[in-house]
């Protein structure tokens, strides 16, 4: 009897990952994020997303980019002067597009989150054998005021390359889960723990720096990304990112 009894106790369930006890969420406000809000409607974010997320990963052809080379060439030939220093993560399963977050420092809320229409494992692995110059575009109206953070779609050249589209979304609690994950981690890369054991998309890889944000104008922004002494040397550093309004 006393066995029969000690089989119909339940059974303990089996260890859980990391992420299925998703850790508190500590990231603070941004100390230079604007109180105003978006002068795009989120509803509009929403939709400009799920359309853009069935689109095809594709590889087009080479094409030149209008206006890029002039840009790289002005930033590549010198030194930068008067940037801000941020933290740029770039994140995402490896066969998925890729993910691209800007933070004031590991311990604040994303300022900036988009995501690229490039496979995460390709764009790490170009980074890894050469320099990486990622240019976003889109058209510039004059008589808006919207800020370059907040405009939600950009065509996307990638050493003038066009490969696709970026589009700026606000960050999820999965994003948040990977920030809070990396919130010791001022520089690095490797693979995070997820919730799915045998994921067809490949490992959460993910790869972090500090980046140096220099403001050209209220059209123009570039992310350069810095050694581990903190400095920007132009000419070899891997990745580069520039937003245009034209």
């Amino acid at each position: 009897m006393a066995v029969s009894q000690q089989q119909q106790q339940p059974q303990a369930p089996p260890p859980s990952s990391p992420h299925r006890h998703r850790p508190p969420i500590s990231l603070q406000p941004s100390h230079k994020s604007s109180s105003r809000p978006p002068s795009k409607p989120a509803k509009l974010l929403r939709r400009v997303r799920s359309v853009f997320r069935s689109f095809p990963i594709i590889t087009p052809a080479s094409c030149k980019m209008p206006g890029s080379h002039s840009v790289t060439r002005h930033h590549v030939d010198g030194h930068i002067h008067g940037g801000t220093r941020m933290t740029g993560t770039l994140f995402g399963y490896r066969k998925a597009r890729i993910n691209l977050a800007f933070q004031e420092n590991p311990r604040c809320l994303p300022s900036l989150v988009l995501e690229l229409a490039i496979p995460t494992g390709k764009l790490l692995q170009d980074m890894g054998t050469g320099m990486v110059r990622i240019a976003l575009e889109c058209e510039r109206h004059p008589s808006e005021k919207t800020r370059m953070a907040q405009e939600p779609i950009w065509a996307l050249y990638c050493n003038g390359r066009k490969s696709g589209y970026a589009v700026r979304r606000e960050a999820t609690e999965d994003d948040l889960v990977v920030m809070q994950l990396l919130n010791a981690v001022s520089m690095g890369a490797g693979v995070l723990p997820t919730d799915h054991g045998d994921n067809k998309e490949g490992e959460l890889t993910y790869m972090r720096a500090f980046f140096e944000r220099v403001v050209g104008s209220k059209d123009s922004e570039t992310y350069h990304m810095m050694s581990p002494d903190h400095t920007t040397h132009n000419a070899t550093t891997e990745l580069s990112i520039f937003f245009v309004r034209i």
